[in-house]
């Protein structure tokens, strides 16, 4: 079972980029994060029509996360619990039925934070601690679990091409940091790093100043699995040219292989 992970930083106006990857890299499984679309007005037919079901988080011109399985989706859920005055639509779970294993698929798409400090990088904390309280009843589930997305965290400094530049970022700042470490501590295996070690490893380049022509770029885009999950991980890739094609978005899929 193929799980990939894209941030398409919206999804009409990236359809070309996001179809044509689709189509070369005929992922089973792909979690979108801000599809910057309301539900009613996402292009489901272009999915549907290369075999995906279709389900959706959307929010009017920001955030939104969907997920397309080629596979049967069961006991889809919409938004990270823990408080139901947030509005911002950042969370979509679902499971996923394989030949031997189903698996609780968690899209997400973390709060950016900046500028930090301040409300959103408190709102940032809050959803990271909302989060770990989700992450401890996933694996309480004791089910193959997965959460992956944006996360809006650089967890090392092997993990920015040029770190010190963001370490008054809330991306970057050790608050982030830690409350991401709490979350792997719990028992989650950050799948990238379990397979890939060592730095110019990148998932996000910024539009400006160059920074795909320079590899200045970040990982941020991470897949957290659970132990029952880690066990059946077969590998874990970043499609980093997807970034050189025309009309990208800034980050760039990054994907699982699962004996599911």
């Amino acid at each position: 079972m193929k799980i990939a992970s894209f941030n398409i930083n919206g999804v009409k106006a990236r359809i070309g980029a996001l179809t044509e990857w689709l189509d070369e890299a005929q992922p089973d499984v792909a979690l979108l994060q801000e599809i910057k679309s309301v539900d009613e007005g996402f292009p489901r037919e272009l999915f549907e029509d290369r075999g995906y079901n279709v389900e959706t988080h959307g929010q009017k011109g920001f955030n939104g996360v969907a997920i397309l399985s080629k596979l049967p989706l069961e006991d889809v859920r919409r938004g990270l619990p823990g408080d139901d005055s947030d509005e911002q639509a950042r969370w979509i779970e679902a499971t996923v039925v394989g030949d031997s294993h189903a698996v609780r698929l968690c899209g997400l798409y973390l709060p950016n934070g900046n500028p930090a400090p301040g409300p959103k990088y408190d709102y940032k904390l809050a959803w990271m601690e909302r989060l770990e309280a989700r992450a401890r009843a996933l694996l309480a589930d004791e089910m193959p679990a997965l959460m992956a997305g944006d996360y809006n965290v650089i967890p090392q400094a092997e993990d920015a091409a040029n770190p010190k530049a963001w370490e008054e970022d809330a991306l970057y700042l050790p608050q982030t940091r830690a409350a991401f470490r709490r979350i792997l501590n719990l028992g989650f295996t950050e799948a990238f790093r379990a397979r890939t070690q060592g730095p110019g490893h990148y998932s996000f380049w910024d539009y400006q100043a160059g920074a795909w022509n320079k590899n200045n770029g970040i990982r941020i885009d991470h897949f957290l699995l659970s132990p029952a999950c880690a066990d059946l991980m077969t590998h874990c890739e970043i499609d980093k040219e997807v970034r050189a094609r025309e009309k990208p978005s800034d980050h760039v899929p990054i994907w699982v292989t699962l004996a599911a």
